[in-house]
């Protein structure tokens, strides 16, 4: 049998994660800094990314029907043997991955190791569960109306790559009678192959995690050729949604809008600056359930929740995949002040780059301290060491050490963070793929209170647009 394996890294503090990968080309990445918990994952090149567009909606349904019967233990047992071992364990489908976490005492790790490879590769759904699964599918699609945060992000993937990314991380509601248990069994059949697979361990010495993991995977072959990600192509656009009075009468009646600008994705170094201006811009709500203090010195605190009380929410957001990714603020504020919303967000993100309001020292000193201190903490938990390892492996077959993260935060200047700024939000991001240069907007209310949005994004000179437009248009019905 041929296998590669090699120590991924000779720096001191990680010279205990090791990547095997084997004939079959499923990869096991490493860390055996022991612990009273070990951590497992598996990281499946799948998702919503991946789906053809006469069958979206596969990843939702299949991740609701994680853990259920395999070939050895029916559901029930499943679900027994899962609560008997008292740790955490997951699923989750996403744009780029379908993923699988535990965190078990040490002493259950061979048997969470059983379970989960009984998931991923021997699952046999029964036709109860199928329906259960459909019927769960369409309860959480019909709440979505209601969870802005949850459904004006997939509207503006949708806007922004039509496809690809753009696809929906939920199943349309029209599709969901048209799905038989023959698909969802195809497409488990297509993605979870061993060479689309990387295992993950925390807490677990690598030869006894890869004997473990031969005795478990190393009959598995490869069924097809590995399925590509595809070229994502950028078109940028927006789209209003109809505003949807809130579910309880005890909260507030908002709209809300979303401005994002394409970026370069996870694999530039692009990523380092953008992250500390997400930190820089912050936000958040003009309610916090945790108690103040969180990122109020941050300028969407300072100049916007803390100058306009109409604003109910204002944050930063930063989407990133392999190639591409979403770079913006959200805000959501009562209807009566929804014509001056684009005005709030274009205002912020032009001070940017403004040699008036531009990046101050101390605020950005702030920002890379925070997103170090983020990053450190982070890593502090197994699973989220965890995942942080099965993700890179995955993205891009190597990992980048969490002093190596440090050190290009903390070697930033503000002209790097202003260069990559200027580039994201002037629309002349490069990727592999075709950029429009537009921003993408997603708005939820009445269509005409929002105004030209394109308008204002002009006049402060954010997006790249074609042609000129020197008077704001209506949008009365």
């Amino acid at each position: 049998m041929f296998r590669l394996s090699k120590r991924l890294l000779t720096t001191q503090p990680a010279a205990n994660i090791e990547l095997t990968t084997l004939n079959n080309g499923l990869r096991l990445v490493t860390d055996s800094t022991p612990g009273h918990f070990s951590a497992l994952g598996a990281y499946i090149d799948a998702g919503a990314r991946y789906e053809d567009s006469n069958k979206q909606g596969l990843s939702h349904i299949h991740d609701r029907l994680s853990f259920k019967s395999t070939e050895k233990y029916t559901g029930q047992q499943m679900l027994e043997n899962l609560s008997k071992l008292g740790g955490n364990y997951m699923s989750s489908s996403q744009r780029e991955s379908i993923i699988y976490q535990s965190s078990v005492f040490n002493k259950d790790f061979e048997k969470m190791t059983d379970l989960l490879t009984q998931a991923i590769r021997y699952p046999k759904i029964t036709d109860q569960e199928f329906i259960e699964s459909l019927q769960t599918c369409d309860y959480e699609v019909q709440e979505l109306i209601y969870k802005h945060d949850v459904n004006l992000p997939e509207k503006l993937h949708a806007v922004a790559y039509s496809n690809t990314l753009g696809n929906s991380l939920f199943i349309p509601k029209e599709r969901i009678p048209l799905v038989e248990k023959a698909d969802v069994l195809n497409y488990h059949k297509k993605f979870f192959q061993p060479q689309n697979v990387v295992i993950a361990m925390v807490g677990v010495p690598h030869d006894y995690a890869l004997k473990l993991i031969e005795s478990h995977f190393n009959d598995w072959k490869n069924a097809s050729d590995k399925s590509g990600l595809g070229k994502v192509n950028y078109k940028g656009g927006e789209i209003c949604l109809p505003h949807v009075p809130p579910l309880y009468s005890n909260l507030p009646d908002l709209y809300h809008i979303q401005i994002g600008f394409e970026t370069t994705g996870l694999l530039n170094d692009d990523l380092y600056s953008l992250a500390t201006l997400q930190k820089l811009l912050g936000g958040g709500s003009s309610f916090s359930a945790g108690g103040p203090g969180k990122g109020m010195f941050s300028r969407l605190y300072t100049q916007v929740l803390n100058k306009h009380p109409f604003v109910e929410n204002c944050m930063c957001f930063n989407h990133s995949y392999i190639d591409s990714g979403l770079f913006g603020i959200t805000l959501s504020l009562v209807p009566e002040a929804g014509q001056i919303s684009s005005q709030i967000i274009c205002d912020e993100l032009a001070k940017i780059l403004d040699n008036k309001y531009g990046i101050k020292e101390n605020e950005f000193k702030r920002a890379k301290n925070q997103l170090i201190s983020s990053l450190l903490m982070n890593v502090e938990s197994r699973l989220a060491r965890l995942e942080d390892l099965g993700r890179q492996i995955q993205v891009q077959g190597k990992i980048t050490t969490i002093d190596e993260m440090v050190k290009k935060i903390e070697n930033l200047s503000i002209k790097d963070v202003t260069n990559v700024a200027e580039k994201v939000l002037t629309g002349n991001v490069v990727t592999k793929g075709n950029s429009s240069g537009l921003p993408s907007v997603a708005m939820q209310g009445d269509r005409e209170v929002f105004g030209d949005v394109e308008y204002i994004m002009r006049r402060y000179g954010l997006g790249k647009f074609e042609g000129e437009l020197n008077e704001p248009r209506d949008f009365k019905l």
